[in-house]
Parts: structure tokens; sequence; C-alpha cells
């Protein structure tokens, strides 16, 4: 049998290669809407990052969501972003974010 091919998406943060169930998307609607997208197909421009809190911090200090997703987000986005994030982090904590060579130590 022919072995099936695992999707791979890169993080906005680290650039870390993982295979698409390991990531958490944020999506950007067509309604202009930026949400979680837990199932991974919800219409729109999706970006996706590590289940560390760490690499969340990251992305809303270089506004990597904003450059990802072309879209400005407000305070009040990153904030209701931060929540939705911190209750689905355990199912994605397991994927520290980090650059590639820090992972080989």
């Amino acid at each position: 049998m022919k072995a099936r091919k695992v999707p791979q998406r890169k993080c906005i943060v680290c650039q870390k290669t993982l295979s698409k169930r390991e990531m958490l998307r944020i999506v950007r609607t067509p309604e202009g809407e930026v949400e979680l997208d837990l199932s991974g197909k919800k219409n729109g421009r999706g970006a996706y990052i590590c289940g560390d809190a760490e690499a969340f911090k990251k992305a809303r200090k270089t506004k990597a969501f904003d450059r990802a997703l072309k879209v400005n987000l407000t305070p009040e986005q990153y904030e209701r972003l931060e929540q939705d994030f911190s209750s689905v982090q355990d199912k994605f904590k397991s994927v520290s974010c980090g650059k590639p060579d820090e992972q080989s130590e």
C-alpha cells in the first residue's frame, strides 16, 4: 500500500515545520473576524502557530498574526484570541515553540 502524505505546516513564530494536527490554526474569515479554527476547515485565510503560550506572546509582540492574516488586530481582538487560546492550550501543549536548531539539544 502507498503511504499517506501527512500535511505539513509552518509556525508563523518559530518557522518550525510540523504536521497540521500538531499546530493551532488562526483564521481570518471572509467577514473579517479573526478566530481559532480547531477543525482546520473554516473558510478564510489561515495561519498556524505552535501550541505554546510563549509562542502566542511572541506572535502578539512581533505582530506575526497581523502580517500572516493581512489584517490589523485591535487589543480587544488579541485579548479574545488569548482567552480562546488558553482554553485549548492543553491539547497542543506537547509541541514547544522554538527555532529548529534549538530542538537538537
